[in-house]
């Protein structure tokens, strides 16, 4: 009888016919073994990593060998997949883990810090690399950590809009390796299957500062997000569905969706946004994110509108809000937090010996801040 005509065997069966297998034959590829043995890609992996951190074998580019000469070795043929460059002692007793986030300065230092304290905490090492929010240039690098580092699994928050993006997100679900994604949420293939994600809940940290301007005596709380955030539906979601539950006035009340501060195009659209705030009775303002609020602020007092006796202010992301005059009320998304969730949940799915587990969607919420602009 093959091993493929047997049941699925046990963790610690399946790993002994792995080495005896790899043993036999020199290196094999990890589909191979997962068509061998019966199980999926991860579980190969999860087994790959655990033997290796033994040392009864060699990860290999794709797939694993055993210690020592392999047969094609011996009769002189080139050994097919080519192995990567020998770790060191250390290297083989622990998991490695990809990282790719779209910027390393805004928003993101804080969440790598979370992952790599939560990495560092468990014997786990890191490898970063941060893309442009191009969907080539994510992909490029998600490949090199597979390909060349040879990670166990990977952390990614990835552009999922637009042709690229969507074809992005099919090629993370058909990924050899274990994926989670963070601040991002997607469902994909014929049923809309969820891929296991982290999020910050953007929609309730929005309907929370609309609560916190409502309970003020705000009647009319406008909105302006950022064009090109992936956070922006989510921040206008919430703010209107908070402000319909409370029954505030929406028709004419501010609500842009622009370019950042940075566009030559930004002074104009803030001082129309301002004067629409005068024109309708708008008293309040959510803005996403810092920049553009310290900016809104900057604004309003070179035009003699105070805040927050004529405008309130509330920011979304609280970066550097603390720092205006006078210091913004924001939200502030757990983003130490997001990091340490979404180590774990990786982690948790590489050492789960369940091969159905369950795929997870965590949802942690941000905070509001209340400072002097509201």
């Amino acid at each position: 009888m093959t091993v493929s005509d047997s049941p699925t065997p046990m963790p610690d069966e399946r790993r002994t016919q792995m080495v005896e297998l790899l043993r036999r034959r020199g290196p094999v590829r990890a589909t191979d073994l997962a068509d061998e043995l019966d199980v999926s890609v991860i579980t190969i992996r999860r087994d790959i990593a655990f033997l290796a951190s033994q040392g009864l074998i060699r990860r290999v580019r794709g797939g694993a060998m055993p210690h020592g000469d392999t047969p094609a070795e011996q009769s002189g043929k080139e050994a097919s997949p080519q192995p990567v460059a020998e770790e060191s002692a250390g290297d083989r007793q622990r998991l490695t883990i990809g990282m790719v986030v779209p910027s390393l300065d805004y928003y993101w230092p804080e969440v790598i810090r979370g992952v790599r304290e939560a990495a560092a905490a468990a014997g786990v090492r890191v490898v970063l690399r941060g893309a442009t929010y191009q969907a080539a240039d994510e992909r490029r690098q998600l490949s090199g950590l597979m390909e060349l580092v040879g990670v166990n699994g990977l952390l990614v928050a990835p552009t999922t809009t637009g042709d690229d993006g969507e074809e992005l997100v099919r090629w993370l679900r058909q990924a050899p390796v274990p994926v989670v994604l963070i601040e991002r949420a997607v469902a994909t293939g014929p049923y809309r299957e969820a891929m296991e994600s982290v999020v910050s809940d953007h929609a309730l940290g929005a309907a929370m500062a609309v609560r916190h301007l409502a309970a003020l005596g705000h009647r009319r709380i406008g909105v302006i997000t950022t064009l090109h955030s992936p956070t922006t539906p989510h921040v206008r979601h919430g703010w209107r569905q908070a402000c319909q539950e409370l029954g505030l006035e929406l028709d004419g009340t501010p609500d842009i969706t622009t370019v950042d501060q940075r566009d030559p195009e930004w002074i104009k659209v803030m001082d129309q946004a301002l004067g629409s705030c005068l024109d309708t009775g708008t008293t309040a303002l959510l803005v996403h994110s810092d920049p553009e609020a310290i900016n809104l602020v900057e604004r309003c007092q070179e035009r003699g509108i105070r805040v927050p006796a004529d405008l309130a202010v509330v920011t979304y992301d609280d970066e550097m809000a603390e720092l205006c005059d006078p210091p913004l009320t924001a939200v502030r998304p757990p983003r130490r937090a997001i990091g340490r969730a979404a180590f774990s949940l990786l982690l948790a799915r590489l050492t789960d010996q369940d091969p159905h587990r369950p795929t997870h969607r965590v949802v942690i919420e941000p905070r509001l801040i209340v400072r002097s602009s509201s």
